[in-house]
Formats: C-alpha cells, sequence, structure tokens
C-alpha cells in the first residue's frame, strides 16, 4: 500500500508507536482497559489545566461532530436557548445539530476571515436575556482562523451563561486554561492535535454543570450525563468502545508529555506553519487570512494570478511524491488548504516546498 503524510488538520499522520497500539485486541469488560480509560480521562484534565471535582471528562464514540452533538443535545434544555458564533463550516454545523434537534438558538454570523467580535456578543446577549448558553469554534479549520477565545469568554462568563467551545483542531495543539476562561463544555477528538487516530470525541465538562444537564438529552447514544455516569463508576464505556483507537490515544498522551507537553507541541506546529507560509509565499501563494488572525492548525492559500492548473492535477502530483493537502473550504475565494499538525516537522515543509517548486515547473513548462 502506497503511504503519504497527511498535512491536514485532521485525521492526520501519527508516529509508528502509536498505530503499533492496535494490534492488540481488547476486551471492552477488561479491568486493565477500563483503567486506560480512566488514565486519560484524568490526563485530559491536566492538560485542560482543571482537576476533579470541579471538572471531569468524558469520552463519547464517534467523530468529533458527535462529541459537539452530544453537549448540545444533552445540556441545552427545552427552556433555554442558545448563542451560536459562526465565523465558519463548523459554526454552521452546530446550527444544522440545533435545527435537527429542535433546539432554541440564535446566530451571530462573522465573515470566515473575521473573528467573532466580544463586544458584539455582548450587545447580542443585553437584547436577549432569554440566551442560557453560548458556543463557539476556537480553531475554524474553514478557513484557519483563531478565534479570540478569552475575549469571548470573559463576556459569556461576565453574563452568566454557560460557555461552549469546539476546541477540536486546537486542544492539545494551543494551550487552554479551561478554568481560568470559565469554559464550561469544551469538545476535542482523538485524531487531533493529540495525535491519535478517529474513533472517539471528549468533553472536558463542568462537574455541576452537567449533573444539572441529566434527563435533558435528546438522544439515547448520545447522552453525555448517561455517559459520564457509567464511566464515573469504573472506567467502562455505556456502548461498545472503539477499543483500538483508545489504546493508541492513549499512547498519543504518553508521546505528547515525551515531545514536552502542549508548549513543546505548539511550538513545533507554529514553526511547521511560518515555515509554511514564507515558503509558499516563495512560490507566489498568498494567505487567505491576515498574519493576526491566522492559527498554527492549518492554512488557506489563494492560487497564484493566472494560474492554468487545477487543485485535482496539483494534490495527485503532491500525493504521488508522499503528502497530501486539502482542497479549499471558504465559499467565496478559490482556495486549497494545507496542515502541518500531527507528525510533521520542518524538513516536511522543505520536502514540500521542493515538490511545490517541481509542480510549478512541470504546468508551467
Amino acid at each position: 500500500m502506497d503511504s503519504y503524510k497527511l498535512l491536514t488538520p485532521g485525521p492526520l499522520t501519527t508516529t509508528e508507536t502509536v498505530k503499533r497500539e492496535m494490534l492488540f485486541d481488547h476486551c471492552t469488560w477488561d479491568d486493565d482497559y477500563k483503567q486506560i480509560t480512566q488514565k486519560i480521562r484524568t490526563k485530559l484534565l491536566a492538560l485542560a489545566h482543571v482537576s476533579e471535582p470541579e471538572y471531569t471528562a468524558v469520552l463519547m464514540q464517534g467523530s468529533g461532530t458527535f462529541g459537539v452533538e452530544s453537549v448540545l443535545t444533552s445540556v441545552i434544555g427545552k427552556d433555554d436557548c442558545l448563542l451560536i458564533v459562526v465565523n465558519g463550516a463548523y459554526g454552521k454545523r452546530m446550527t444544522q445539530i440545533a435545527e435537527h434537534a429542535g433546539l432554541n438558538y440564535l446566530t451571530y454570523i462573522q465573515q470566515d476571515n473575521l473573528i467573532p467580535d466580544a463586544k458584539e456578543i455582548q450587545v447580542i446577549l443585553d437584547q436577549h436575556p432569554e440566551i442560557t448558553h453560548v458556543s463557539m469554534v476556537h480553531s475554524e479549520t474553514t478557513s484557519g482562523i483563531l478565534n479570540d477565545l478569552s475575549s469571548v469568554a470573559a463576556v459569556v462568563k461576565q453574563a452568566g451563561k454557560t460557555f461552549i467551545v469546539d476546541a477540536m483542531s486546537s486542544f492539545g495543539g494551543i494551550d487552554i486554561a479551561v478554568g481560568d476562561l470559565g469554559i464550561d463544555f469544551l469538545v476535542s477528538s482523538a485524531n487531533k492535535c493529540i495525535q491519535g487516530v478517529p474513533g472517539f470525541s471528549f468533553i472536558i465538562a463542568n462537574r455541576e454543570k452537567l449533573i444539572a444537564s441529566e434527563g435533558k438529552a435528546r438522544s439515547l447514544s448520545l447522552d453525555l450525563y448517561d455517559q459520564w455516569k457509567t464511566m464515573e463508576k469504573d472506567g467502562k464505556w455505556r456502548f461498545t468502545s472503539p477499543t483500538h483507537v483508545v489504546l493508541a490515544f492513549s499512547k498519543a498522551m504518553d508521546e505528547l508529555d515525551e515531545e514536552g507537553g502542549i508548549p513543546a507541541r505548539a511550538h513545533r506546529y507554529d514553526e511547521n506553519n511560518q515555515l509554511l507560509i514564507a515558503r509558499m509565499r516563495q512560490l507566489g501563494f498568498k494567505p487567505y487570512l491576515a498574519p493576526d488572525v491566522q492559527g498554527p492548525i492549518i492554512t488557506t492559500f489563494f492560487y497564484p494570478e493566472g494560474h492554468a492548473f487545477t487543485f485535482q492535477q496539483m494534490y495527485a502530483f503532491i500525493k504521488r511524491n508522499g503528502y497530501a493537502i486539502y482542497p479549499g473550504k471558504v465559499m467565496d475565494a478559490d482556495t486549497f488548504r494545507i496542515g502541518n499538525i500531527g507528525e510533521i516537522y520542518p524538513e516536511d515543509i522543505e520536502r514540500l516546498y521542493e515538490i511545490m517548486q517541481d509542480f510549478l515547473k512541470e504546468v508551467q513548462a
């Protein structure tokens, strides 16, 4: 099987040692396996700079969207109202979840190349006292923008609202002090910055707010409170868990520690990103976002003016040479995206630069 590295925002390239963990078949009822689940939950809290009993961690089968849907449909009651902050596809996905579940919700929509304005959110909260919850994406990989989490969090907490954060593509790669910011529910996924493989999402939850959600869930399998109550006893998942993914994730957490924790990984991701932007500029590819809002996870690039090649041609050439990139996702511009998280280092960015040089020579010949 041909292999290539993923320059994407997740799934991403994992280490061989993480992959090897999945060669073992584990029983979900085994005490050793349940202890691995408990170890993961404890370490997640440490990464979030929180601890029991104020916070707790819940693992949920499925992709990151399953985790977001679990939170939104479990903690927002019939008499509650959610304000969804939108500046990309994943904020819009929250509105789809809310619509499908029949939640009461409002939206604050910002352009996908601009961060949400905390002052405008404050105005909305003042005008709509019925709002009880606010949700926002931190790293919006539609464009690669990194939203101003601290400013929005301050406004939400000052207003006494419950704050839900989709930190899918940032947690583990960007340091987030969950308790200090007053985040009540943070959602992320196994296959992102902690560098595991796809199969489950996880929620860092304010225990008091989680307990208050009992009986509100609109789904059996995504009931966050019931999942927590079962897992809290001894580490047992309610329904069949992705055992191989859990083993891989536990190993990935160990390797995050070995790298130097989130600060060291954040430094590597930022170094990759800065080098990527510099090298792509040399080739005539300008980033879509302004530098002050560009996140370190994935970057959207414009095509050079007058280009005579398609994304599929470029993608196929790069893939033949050992890497995979992403098509564009913003709606108002002709773009593509390159991620730099996972088991990716500056030498990979330099290799991509060489591949892109060769591709441009070929299509311009």
